[in-house]
């Protein structure tokens, strides 16, 4: 993530789920490392984050002295709350974003959403639905963008497909389209299972440029990278030359067979804006089957959503004495 979005010196870098600091420590090493071999000394990156849980804040801290890095983190709810201002009071922006959330977070309301005062949920997007925040996150990150500004947020494997291929509206669905048809995804990235220490499911990486070249307007950039690791003991792992390979090819954004596809709008459009790459990108000579844990995530949506309609559906019946 750090090495595609190529923080320049001096930029300002924010991650709204800081955690304990990593993601910004990344940034931090990867601007470093792209400055060797310069003749003048490079201004470091000016790092931000916030993070809810106490212990994880203070080690974020301890992070920032420990790497003497130039640093603010705050404490509190990101979502409800965001420390990060203008003098304006509204919403601070940056030059980069880096996130990863924790997935489907679902305590989050509609009226968190309807009570914004930061115009952070735009019309056409807003609410992606109770069972998941990942969509949510996704429009607090677009705000926290400048003009020039670009993203990149892990999520899961869902937020790129759920609702695609469903008869009838789906919340999450709508926002993604929104972000499709506001040409602000640059590429997506699909991820190997078990490469994460709370989860074994394979997640996503969401490039968003709020200042996408011409040459990239109206199209998305596609990585299927689930076969691209190796076996690890407990958890998987991505080589060193395999993670240069991919962020090579999201940097130069090229085409590589049983790897990337640059794809049209247009063919989002008529997938109903699936835009996991799994769908677009084979990876192997055999027929290709989604991932099971993918499948079983997306009927739970559909079950919660069919619940929700009979409730609705009973109530009106009860109203008129049926």
């Amino acid at each position: 993530m750090s090495r595609v979005l190529q923080p320049e010196p001096g930029m300002e870098i924010y991650d709204p789920t800081c955690g304990s600091g990593g993601l910004l420590v990344k940034c931090e090493i990867a601007m470093e490392e792209s400055a060797k071999g310069k003749k003048r000394t490079v201004a470091p990156l000016k790092l931000f984050g916030q993070e809810f849980t106490p212990e994880t804040w203070a080690m974020a801290n301890m992070n920032m002295i420990i790497h003497d890095m130039e640093g603010q983190i705050e404490i509190g709810d990101t979502f409800k709350n965001p420390k990060f201002r203008n003098r304006q009071g509204k919403l601070r922006t940056f030059d980069r974003v880096v996130a990863n959330p924790m997935w489907n977070q679902d305590w989050f309301t509609e009226a968190d959403y309807d009570n914004d005062e930061l115009d952070r949920f735009p019309a056409g997007a807003g609410f992606p639905g109770k069972s998941s925040a990942d969509w949510g996150w996704v429009q607090h990150i677009h705000a926290s963008m400048n003009a020039t500004g670009r993203a990149a947020v892990v999520l899961d494997t869902g937020a790129a497909s759920r609702g695609s291929g469903n008869a009838g509206t789906n919340k999450e669905k709508t926002v993604r389209q929104w972000f499709v048809d506001h040409d602000l995804i640059e590429s997506v990235l699909y991820l190997p299972e078990n490469l994460f220490y709370n989860t074994t499911a394979p997640g996503i990486v969401l490039f968003l440029n709020k200042a996408k070249p011409q040459a990239r307007k109206g199209k998305v950039l596609l990585v299927n990278a689930s076969q691209v690791f190796e076996k690890g003991d407990p958890k998987n792992f991505i080589p060193e030359a395999s993670i240069q390979r991919i962020a090579d090819n999201l940097i130069g954004w090229t085409e590589a067979e049983k790897l990337s596809r640059i794809v049209e709008h247009a063919e989002l459009k008529k997938n109903d804006y699936n835009i996991s790459p799994s769908r677009y990108i084979h990876t192997s000579d055999a027929e290709t089957y989604r991932p099971i844990a993918e499948i079983v995530e997306e009927l739970a949506v559909i079950e919660a959503e069919a619940r929700a309609t009979d409730r609705v559906l009973k109530e009106i019946l009860e109203r008129l004495g049926v």
